[in-house]
């Protein structure tokens, strides 16, 4: 397949692009800064249009652009930041598909399980409604901007990705150090749920949409094992073999990290992969402890 994808150079796309390759596939990372005159395959956030050259034998555009939501503190200015980088480029991209002479067969939006905001233990699936506040609205209206395409032959899948395990960025990234010199513990009360999956099955679920025309709409990406704040924070300092005794309350983590504490670090999102259990997809580390030993080459525990 000839796969076009916004956001290369992100966490996701950066390790997207080289996995497609090594499959078999042309996998092309779309760049905003080339011009239209030159080769080098290119797409515009501001209207969505791709470069036509790119967009001839292409097979499926994988969007993952998006503005980094944990990355400086929440202000009016970032949040709108945030929204707009994902609806806008999102629903340009979308017309300029429905208006391609060569549309693809698939679209795959990035999406996120922000969708469902503070729920509590409630065990969450593809069916369940947006939840209340910033995220969810944010992750409401960036599904809802690739409607368009929906009117139209092309496959549109809304992968709404749980927390990235991987030591190369993202919260794990974030964790390592604290964790390493014995100064990690758990959030707030430790009985929030993260909804987690490892980077390598994250790839692997993307390779696993790209095959499977039956998935459609919302998918959860997700390993099917979520766990507590307080069964991470002792998994990740078992693996480590460090001590995990500092916590930090919830609220010194609202006054260092403001509403994102609340919504990032504080609330209860537990989500389970159903769609992708259904179509067969098979997880490499479902598990915590046997991921966190995997990703960051542990012994397995004796």
């Amino acid at each position: 397949m000839k796969i076009l994808i916004t956001g290369s150079t992100g966490l996701i796309g950066s390790a997207l692009v080289p996995f497609l390759k090594d499959k078999g596939h042309t996998a092309i990372g779309l760049s905003r800064n080339a011009s239209d005159s030159s080769n080098i395959p290119n797409w515009n956030p501001m209207t969505g249009t791709i470069s036509p050259a790119a967009l001839e034998g292409a097979d499926t555009v994988i969007h993952l652009a998006g503005a980094n939501i944990a990355d400086k503190r929440w202000t009016a200015a970032r949040k709108e930041q945030i929204r707009t980088s994902r609806v806008n480029s999102t629903r340009h991209l979308s017309e300029a598909l429905v208006l391609a002479p060569n549309q693809p067969k698939n679209l795959i939006v990035a999406s996120a399980i922000g969708f469902y905001g503070e729920r509590g233990d409630t065990q969450l699936d593809e069916s369940y409604p947006a939840g209340i506040g910033f995220l969810p609205e944010v992750c409401q209206e960036w599904e809802e901007a690739s409607k368009p395409v929906k009117h139209t032959d092309i496959r549109v899948v809304n992968l709404r990705i749980g927390i990235v395990l991987t030591p190369n960025g993202g919260a794990l990234g974030r964790m390592l150090l604290p964790f390493k010199i014995g100064i990690g513990g758990v959030l707030g009360t430790g009985t929030q749920y993260m909804s987690w999956i490892t980077l390598d099955d994250l790839l692997e679920v993307f390779l696993h949409i790209l095959t499977t025309t039956a998935l459609t709409g919302p998918v959860n990406a997700v390993s099917p094992y979520p766990v507590t704040n307080h069964e991470f924070t002792k998994a990740l300092g078992a693996v480590l073999q460090r001590p995990t005794i500092l916590p930090m309350p919830g609220m010194v983590a609202k006054l260092a990290f403001g509403e994102m504490a609340d919504m990032l670090l504080l609330a209860s999102t537990r989500v389970l992969p159903v769609k992708l259990n259904q179509s067969s997809f098979k997880f490499k580390y479902p598990t915590l402890e046997e991921a966190l030993r995997q990703i960051l080459h542990r012994p397995a525990k004796t």
